[in-house]
This record gives structure tokens, sequence and C-alpha cells, in this order.
């Protein structure tokens, strides 16, 4: 299976099991000095390999449909570090829930009730509230990419990045997992409402 493949299957997986909904879900994968970006308005559950966008390292378009607006996000991932390959971003429920709740430390918001974040992914940061595609989003994200290996996006959802694409699955699996672990353990959360 190449990469294209490996991309519409895990995306077709999120879907068909309820772990990304509509239109709202984007990924991404790096192949040499290139970026694949679901494109704009695709849907995990329909997404084909002719709905993606290749952009450049910098983000500038070089061929086929307009890239998610979420782009800038990705491009954010992969300069964090040369290991960085695949970057997936849901709504999952779960991890969507904990991303509207209070938590005290920004840097590390996924209490570790189970082993397995941190095994596959490590410490999830609270990046704070912002319009889905603004630049101010993307400021958020910027400043916090060096203190956190995986984030949830406040009131929105989580956003991980990997050395390849199964990677980023399974570390998206196991962050929705932890998320639904800690909010059935955890019964008095104060949740916040988007500004």
């Amino acid at each position: 299976m190449n990469k294209l493949e490996q991309a519409v299957w895990i995306a077709q997986s999120l879907f068909n099991r309820g772990k990304a909904t509509g239109s709202s879900a984007n990924l991404s994968f790096k192949d040499g000095d290139k970026i694949y970006i679901t494109g704009s308005g695709t849907s995990f559950g329909t997404l084909d390999q002719s709905q993606f966008a290749i952009v450049d390292l910098n983000g500038t378009h070089l061929d086929g449909i307009a890239a998610s607006k979420e782009l800038p996000l990705h491009l954010i991932y992969y300069n964090k570090s040369e290991k960085i390959q695949a970057v997936i971003h849901t709504h999952s429920i779960y991890s969507t829930l904990w991303s509207c709740a209070s938590h005290q430390n920004t840097v590390d918001c996924m209490p570790k009730y189970t082993p397995y974040l941190k095994m596959k992914l490590g410490t999830i940061g609270l990046i704070p509230y912002a319009s889905p595609g603004s630049a101010e989003l993307f400021e958020h994200f910027k400043s916090a990419i060096d203190k956190s290996d995986g984030f949830l996006l406040a009131n929105h959802g989580p956003l991980v990045g990997a050395k390849s694409l199964m990677d980023a699955f399974f570390a998206l699996e196991e962050l929705e997992e932890s998320a639904r672990v800690a909010y059935e353990i955890t019964n008095k959360l104060h949740f916040n409402e988007c500004k």
C-alpha cells in the first residue's frame, strides 16, 4: 500500500467508526520535498486519491485541489522536527470533549490513567481557543509547538504528528481512547464555551 492508499484507508477507517464526521477532519503526509494534504471541504468518508492538494514545504500549492484551510497547522508541525512525517486532525468526540474542559496544566492536559498515550505519543498540550483556520489559532499553535508532543485545540479537537501515517493514526487512536477513559473517570469537569 502506497502512502496515498494508506491515507485514504486511515481517513475512511476513522470516518466509518465515528471518529471523524462531515468535512471537518484533515490529514497530511510528507513525500520527499512535497506535502500531500486533504483538500478543502473533503470528507474522510468519501475521500479518494484525487482529493489531495500537493504543496511544497513552505505551503505553496503545486498540484491538485485547494488545500485544507488548516494547512498552516500541518506546516507548523512539520517545522517542529524532521521526524514528523504525517499529521492528522479530527474532531473525535472524547478528545474534543476533553479540549472543552478547564485544565491547569496546558503543557500536558491528559491524565496518566494508562501508560499507552505516553508510549505512543507523549505529552498533550492544550492550545487556546481561536476560530478554526484563523491566523490567531496558527499563532497560538506556533507558540506552543515545542512544549508538547501532541495537541488538543481547545473547543475544537485533537492534532497529532508522527514519523509515519500509521504512527500518527495509532497516536490519534490512543489519544481518543485516553480522553474517553479520562472523561469516564472524571465526572466533575467544568467545561468552557467558545468565546
